[in-house]
């Protein structure tokens, strides 16, 4: 499968088969995630692999609502969360991506972990795809909870999470708005 059949290709699952992941998948899909691009080559992420039921269940519980039409409804990723055999929390080093070796910010941004985590985690929900496993960015929780569950360090924060296992459903491709609204030429609103 070339490169862009792949992004194509990879949903969102948020149903799973209670089927363990293996170990060897396991270690291909966090390969990936270790070899994106970092600022300066920081490699400011850092995640956990959680496969205890009440830890699961503990981060599952810090999962917020999310809007839907009108109203306000359980996160779909918590029944995700209870049924997939694996969840990864991505977690980031503060300080280091997007700062001078100093410590002073390099941009206006004092917030480009959040890019390079993504990059990462991108890495890992393309490489889980190639192995058929499905995996759902969670992005609606307390990161404050989940930082005291798992007894993250100061100097850290939990960016993300998604849950690791063999899919129970096709996902279908969501609409994807065409090029021309979403690409200018030279200047902001050139078509």
């Amino acid at each position: 499968m070339d490169i862009l059949e792949l992004i194509k290709t990879r949903r969102s699952i948020r149903k799973y088969k209670p089927d363990p992941v293996d170990e060897k998948d396991l270690e291909t899909v966090l390969e990936a995630a270790h070899w994106a691009p970092s600022w300066a080559n920081t490699q400011c992420w850092r995640y956990i692999v959680v496969r205890d039921a009440d830890i699961k269940e503990q981060i599952a519980g810090t999962l917020q609502k999310v809007p839907f039409d009108d109203d306000w409804l359980e996160n779909p990723a918590t029944r995700a969360i209870f049924q997939a055999p694996v969840l990864i929390i991505a977690c980031a080093k503060k300080g280091i991506a997007g700062f001078k070796p100093d410590g002073s910010p390099a941009t206006e941004r004092d917030d480009w972990l959040l890019f390079d985590v993504a990059l990462s985690v991108q890495n890992l929900t393309l490489a889980a795809t190639v192995l058929g496993l499905g995996t759902v960015i969670i992005g609606a929780f307390d990161s404050r909870k989940v930082t005291k569950i798992l007894d993250v360090p100061e100097g850290y924060t939990v960016v993300t999470m998604t849950p690791l296992g063999h899919p129970d459903h096709t996902g279908q491709p969501p609409p994807r708005k065409s090029l021309d609204e979403i690409v200018y030429r030279d200047k902001y609103g050139n078509r």
